[in-house]
């Protein structure tokens, strides 16, 4: 039996404590240059049925025609007269080191008067980066999440924005950021959420971790650390080592709100007094009121309590079993969605 109890023992000797808010530096932060682009195109989601642009958006269907002119269909501008075409933005984030073959998700928003892209396919679009090249081709179905129904007298209910939708690995990369690591004498490590406090504890964890003050904040997003001798040459090493060194960030309360799915999220910092929240079709009611706790009579004392209450209410000395009256908040929350 002895021996069943000197394992454990010696294993949460060698294991290391970490602290239960810890989080990798690989989710706070990025390496300098080890960032996505952003590309942008323009394209057109056919197969609409019916909730395309309306006749009146001219650059709708002047594209229309000339792709069909480009396929070697001679149609003029004036004579398309359709609804199932809708005129779209498409949006990429190319991730670094992205290479030719890879898929990426698309995302993909009318910019004319169309009602819904649900049951939409996106035709062949270049996606441009900053500098103007290609570095990606997008096309396929688009999923929408959320609806759009209604007469031909007006009114109707929507849910989400059905304007909006999205190809998950719609793009193909067609075209390679260039990115070199090797050969740097130091990194620069960015903090995702800038912050004084992070960035301090950041370099600490990194000095402990190496052994050595190789890391020190410049400010409050930014964390300079030098490539040691031993890893001139193996700097790739080098940042899946740091990646790895768990930090406690200092968080602060915030509430993050994505209208389009309608998922809020909220931070264990958060606190919420008494409010009435209306949202379009969303109503959050919050109330608190105080009570007051009563013991029972004769009730047992507190645990960890030495002994019961002696109270000296004029010339008498009274002596309590042991109860004490507390006031408590109660808090009530109320969510209706119609």
């Amino acid at each position: 039996m002895r021996r069943l109890w000197v394992i454990p023992l010696l294993l949460s000797v060698l294991l290391p404590q970490v602290s239960p808010g810890a989080t990798r530096v690989k989710d706070l932060a990025y390496v300098q240059g080890v960032r996505p682009n952003e590309l942008i195109g323009y394209g057109l989601v056919v197969g609409l049925n019916g909730t395309g642009d309306k006749r009146g958006t001219r650059f709708t269907v002047q594209s229309l025609a000339n792709m069909l002119t480009r396929m070697g269909v001679t149609v003029r501008a004036s004579d398309i007269k359709v609804k199932n075409v809708a005129a779209v933005v498409v949006t990429a984030k190319l991730p670094p080191f992205a290479k030719r073959g890879t898929r990426i998700d698309v995302l993909v928003s009318s910019i004319g008067d169309a009602t819904s892209l649900q049951g939409g396919t996106l035709l062949l679009t270049p996606l441009r980066g900053p500098d103007g090249q290609v570095y990606a081709v997008a096309q396929g179905p688009v999923s929408v999440g959320g609806f759009a129904v209604g007469g031909a007298a007006g009114g109707g209910v929507q849910k989400n924005h059905p304007t909006v939708g999205r190809i998950p690995g719609g793009a193909i990369v067609e075209r390679e950021v260039p990115l070199e690591l090797e050969g740097r004498d130091r990194l620069r490590v960015y903090l995702l959420r800038p912050d004084f406090t992070t960035a301090l504890r950041v370099a600490r964890a990194i000095n402990e971790h190496l052994g050595s003050e190789l890391a020190r904040a410049e400010d409050a997003s930014t964390v300079l650390v030098r490539v040691p001798e031993g890893y001139q040459g193996r700097v790739v090493e080098l940042i899946a080592r740091l990646e790895q060194v768990e930090v406690e960030p200092d968080a602060a309360a915030k509430v993050v709100i994505d209208e389009r799915t309608g998922t809020i999220v909220m931070g264990d910092k958060v606190r919420i007094k008494t409010v009435a929240v209306s949202h379009g079709n969303l109503t959050v009611q919050i109330k608190e009121r105080t009570r007051v706790s009563q013991p029972a009579p004769f009730a047992p004392p507190p645990p960890g309590s030495s002994g019961p209450i002696v109270t000296a209410p004029g010339e008498g000395v009274v002596t309590a079993p042991g109860g004490q009256t507390v006031v408590v908040p109660e808090s009530e929350v109320k969510v209706e969605e119609e």
